[in-house]
């Protein structure tokens, strides 16, 4: 099989985002999307010792159009949604919504973390839906470590989130073809991930360093791969976490605001109308 190269290499931004910290390396000047995914965001946030869960993290807030994926890597995240969920998700789980045609949310670290304190690490990132479904009933998935199916290769575990991955299949649905994979690899681990050819596909990289095609990327570094070969080919020569994000390009207009993803500002300013008349649904918060 021929070996991916490399498109561009993006260091994250650092942005404040209502006064929480992220690493951001989608989007950038540069690049704008990586189709069909739009955005991703790291962050390592500190939880504050007993102080109350209302006052920390993100509260209520709607989304429309798309799925945010919350990969969690340290810590807890609570989720209650307009849905009646209402999970703490921990270290090694994944936070699935399918938004559709609206859903409300918030994003609290769990009491655990509340009474002990200590860092909750993430990755959200958010994935396009296709314009015929976006107006669908939405969804929530809460998937524990336990339940992510997993490979375990020579100083490397791929956990398989969604997609199919070699033989196995990751329990998330995507309304477009899409692997991605979380991977957790210790210095002298060399990886053939084997990728559809029309997938665009990325590597963020949390820690450590690792070589493709000629390129190192270092911890908060973005390789971006150019869409010529059948498999992406990862030399790693730190100890390093790194998410890979693949799927097949949507390729339809993108619109955006705030929490909305649509394909027309028309179809925005509907978003924007239908939750400010309660049509996305109300939370209630409650705590532990």
């Amino acid at each position: 099989m021929t070996s991916r190269t490399i498109k561009k290499l993006i260091s994250s931004q650092k942005v404040n985002m209502g006064g929480i910290h992220l690493h951001q390396p989608l989007p950038v000047a540069a690049v704008d999307q990586i189709d069909p995914f739009i955005l991703i965001h790291h962050g390592s946030l500190p939880v504050k010792q007993g102080k109350h869960q209302s006052e920390s993290g993100v509260g209520p807030h709607p989304h429309r159009g798309f799925s945010p994926v919350t990969f969690v890597f340290k810590g807890g995240v609570k989720h209650q949604d307009s849905l009646g969920n209402n999970e703490v998700v921990k270290a090694g789980g994944t936070q699935w919504i399918h938004s559709g045609k609206g859903i409300i949310h918030s994003e609290r670290p769990s009491k655990e973390m509340i009474d002990a304190g200590g860092e909750n690490e993430i990755i959200q990132f958010w994935v396009n839906t296709p314009s015929k479904h976006k107006m669908e009933t939405p969804y929530y998935l809460p998937l524990t470590a336990e339940k992510t199916p997993s490979i375990k290769k020579h100083k490397a575990v791929i956990s398989v989130v969604a997609g199919v991955f070699e033989t196995v299949t990751g329990p998330a649905k995507t309304y477009s073809p899409q692997i991605l994979l979380r991977l957790e690899t210790k210095s002298g681990a060399e990886l053939s991930l084997d990728i559809p050819k029309s997938y665009n596909a990325l590597i963020y990289l949390l820690d450590g360093e690792i070589e493709s095609n000629g390129q190192t990327a270092v911890a908060k570094d973005m390789l971006w791969f150019n869409n010529d070969g059948e498999q992406i080919d990862v030399k790693v020569n730190l100890d390093s976490r790194f998410i890979l994000l693949s799927g097949e390009p949507i390729g339809e207009p993108v619109a955006t605001y705030g929490p909305f993803v649509m394909n027309t500002q028309r179809e925005i300013n509907e978003a924007l109308t239908d939750y400010q008349e309660g049509k996305m649904g109300k939370l209630i918060e409650t705590f532990d």
